[in-house]
């Protein structure tokens, strides 16, 4: 919040208006390859990080492996078309081709360790209520601002370094 008062104080010195605030518009949920309900999983009684593995160096909260969701999978809905479509994935060991929701720019390091593990931020935090979703599109905002914010809430640093690199 300060750097963006600082920004605006300066265009102003300089003669320019500063850029209007931006505007949070949240995005519907993409079409998937495979249909996907956070809702029915967490209802089940799982957790974020069973299927979102935060491994070194922690940045990510990666994908799980179709072998893993196969593990419940080869006997729970096996005779479901979304599952025997995710059968032929881990079969043949490929991926399945998620479409993502939240992508930050290239510019913005964002560690999930630091916020999930360390912090013991909610996932919701970030990304909206997941466990009630059975589709997801992209609801919470991932502007700077927004994080500043949160960061000023939780008595953190909003150094430009800690989430850009400077050099």
């Amino acid at each position: 919040m300060r750097i963006l008062l600082l920004l605006g104080f300066a265009m102003v010195v300089l003669g320019q208006a500063p850029p209007p605030p931006k505007v949070f518009v949240p995005k519907a949920a993409p079409e998937q390859p495979i249909p996907f309900s956070h809702k029915t999983h967490v209802d089940s009684g799982m957790q974020c990080t069973n299927c979102h593995a935060i491994k070194p160096p922690g940045d990510k909260a990666g994908l799980p492996a179709e072998a893993l969701c196969m593990g419940c999978h080869s006997s729970i809905k096996s005779d479901s078309p979304a599952v025997q479509k995710l059968a032929s994935f881990a079969r043949e060991k490929r991926a399945v081709p998620w479409v993502r929701v939240y992508k930050l720019p290239k510019t913005v390091y964002f560690s999930h360790d630091v916020h999930v593990r360390q912090a013991k931020a909610a996932c919701a935090t970030c990304h909206g209520p997941v466990g009630e979703r059975t589709a997801l599109g992209q609801e919470k905002s991932i502007f700077m601002a927004e994080c500043m914010a949160c960061h000023d809430q939780h008595k953190a640093s909003n150094k430009c370094d800690l989430c850009h690199d400077t050099h």
